[in-house]
């Protein structure tokens, strides 16, 4: 049976200046969220990149086993809100943008199905309501 994984800690540190905050994992290099947006992501921007690298790093990872050679990953999202407090994601959209010569569709799709299903650990910390979809661009 497999260990059960460790808590973690982040520390995030208000800057004494506008709604900006930094914040990592002790030892960890920091990252600034700002809620103004102004110096950093907002904490809103923050969810959709930690969505993206998240399932971006599966993706990478899944076709290197695969043995395919990818050679560009570009990620576009759109979050959809609510209007009304909290104004929470209600849908997520991904476009994969692949660069992987005589890569087969399939296999690149395989990738992405598994990381959106399995492996990614902050799309399934999402509120289960909040559909996630996704769309390829395949240059292989």
């Amino acid at each position: 049976m497999a260990a059960a994984p460790a808590s973690k800690l982040i520390v995030a540190s208000w800057q004494a200046r506008g709604l900006v905050f930094t914040g990592a994992a002790p030892g960890k290099p920091p990252v600034t969220i700002d809620g103004d947006g102004e110096e950093g992501p907002g904490p809103m921007d923050a969810l959709l990149l930690a969505l993206a690298g998240c399932t971006g790093s599966d993706v990478v990872v899944v076709l290197r086993k695969k043995k395919i050679e990818l050679q560009e990953l570009r990620l576009e999202i759109r979050g959809e809100r609510r209007e009304e407090y909290p104004q929470r994601y209600t849908k997520i959209d991904l476009v994969y943008h692949i660069f992987a010569p005589g890569a087969p569709e399939q296999a690149v799709r395989h990738a992405i199905d598994l990381s959106l299903a399995k492996y990614c650990s902050v799309a399934h910390s999402l509120h289960p309501d909040i559909p996630i979809g996704y769309e390829l661009v395949l240059q292989a």
